[in-house]
């Protein structure tokens, strides 16, 4: 199973339909936040693809959720959040506990706009960095998750 992640596109639908057509046989697509009308958009334009969708910081007044638990796999869990409500621009200690009070062993934000890949605790950490706007000076950016019988595997990609 091949789990396509991204986040912080701000406006543009031009930057995540580019990731989607590039990563057309995934089985799911998930949005971390501060993308919600690209979002819509999507699901709209690809009514055949599963997508996740989560509020960030700058989507006003959505109603989307503020962080989901995905099941993937036979026996995996993702806690996905924006990262906004989690502090994670001083540590991901908040988002630990909340994977492991839940079960989970991926855990994906954004928010920060800087890509992260880490493992900590049995627990997979994914940060895909900005689609749009990166900020750690690396070309705009996404994350995929390969699941499989032998385990998982976790990399960023730029554009």
């Amino acid at each position: 199973m091949r789990v396509i992640v991204m986040s912080d596109s701000h406006g543009s639908y031009r930057a995540v339909e580019k990731i989607v057509t590039a990563q057309h046989n995934a089985d799911i697509f998930i949005h971390l936040g501060d993308g919600e009308a690209e979002c819509s958009k999507l699901r709209s334009n690809y009514p055949d693809k599963t997508f996740y969708c989560l509020k960030g910081n700058c989507d006003c007044n959505s109603t989307l959720p503020q962080q989901l638990i995905i099941p993937v796999g036979s026996n995996h869990k993702i806690f996905a959040s924006h990262g906004h409500n989690f502090n994670v621009k001083y540590s991901i200690s908040m988002l630990l506990s909340m994977a492991k009070e839940n079960s989970c062993d991926i855990i994906l934000f954004g928010h920060t706009h800087f890509r992260y890949s880490g493992y900590e605790d049995g627990i997979y950490i994914i940060n895909p960095g900005s689609c749009i706007i990166p900020r750690d000076g690396n070309p705009p950016s996404y994350a995929f998750i390969d699941v499989t019988d032998k385990g998982i595997f976790t990399n960023t990609r730029s554009e």
